[in-house]
């Protein structure tokens, strides 16, 4: 599992010692296990000797992961409907770990700018409208579950010059964020680029996934910014009631119920612990 993951979009050839320094595994075992996947069609050899990536199983093998996620099936109607409505990129988006979201499902806009494919792609939650939407929900829905978070979110990466990197100032956001029920991301993953984002709730209520319209500055400005996140928020709920979300108490009363300082919610030795 190590090799197969081991194969990224930075890196999608690798070579046997390459994998070998990597994993801190010999060679020998590595050349084992590549020719166990190979054999498998997991692996395929490239034309260049020794150097490897994914192969065609693995593709099957993904593409029946996302057919089955009941999830991205529930989203998958209201994510096109979205895009066309908004003319712009849709996705459905998830909290994975060390912080990051992952693109489930993605619509691309109908415009040549921005319309880069990127489902698979994981990327720093504080940095994304998703995963602000997310990392509130797990603060403020569920505070216990956000302790061991707390660590990491107080070494935030700055991506570009307007990143949050200060966990005080992220915590203040995410509480606008849970009031007001959507949140957004002004260049703060790439220049340029603006996006807004909103929660979406299985039958427990809990927050699931998030639903966003992303596009360039030049499009999504400050001005639009309020219909599309009406947008987004509709879309979401009505995602949220095809896994079976019940109606939902006011974020506002929620956060009354639940806040507590991102500093207090862990004790030293928590804080000190990744999850």
């Amino acid at each position: 599992m190590s090799i197969l993951k081991a194969f990224t979009d930075t890196h999608p050839d690798r070579g046997v010692a390459e994998l070998a320094r990597e994993l801190g595994l010999h060679k020998t075992t590595v050349f084992r296990l590549l020719a166990a996947l190979e054999h498998e069609g997991m692996i395929a050899r490239t034309e260049s000797a020794g150097v490897y990536r994914l192969g065609p199983e693995a593709i099957v093998l993904g593409a029946q992961a996302l057919r089955s996620n009941d999830l991205r099936t529930a989203a998958h109607a209201e994510l096109v409907a979205l895009a066309e409505t908004c003319g712009e990129t849709t996705s459905l988006e998830v909290l994975v770990s060390d912080d990051e979201v992952l693109i489930l499902d993605e619509i691309l806009s109908r415009h040549l700018l921005g319309s880069t494919p990127s489902i698979g792609w994981r990327g720093p939650a504080h940095a994304t409208s998703t995963g602000k939407v997310l990392l509130a929900a797990e603060r403020y829905d569920d505070p216990d579950a956000a302790r061991p978070r707390a660590a990491s979110l107080a070494r935030l990466v700055k991506v570009t010059p307007r990143t949050i990197t200060s966990a005080a100032r992220l915590e203040r956001e995410l509480q606008t964020i849970w009031k007001q029920g959507y949140a957004t991301a002004n260049e703060e993953l790439e220049p340029g680029l603006v996006a807004v984002g909103a929660p979406v709730r299985n039958h427990e209520r809990r927050v699931v996934a998030a639903l966003s319209i992303a596009g360039p500055t030049t499009r999504l400005s400050p001005a639009r910014i309020p219909d599309l996140a009406e947008l987004v928020r509709r879309a979401a709920e009505r995602v949220s009631q095809h896994l079976g979300c019940p109606p939902v108490r006011g974020a506002a009363t929620q956060l009354r119920n639940s806040v507590r300082p991102l500093a207090a919610s862990a004790s030293p030795s928590e804080s000190r612990t990744r999850r």
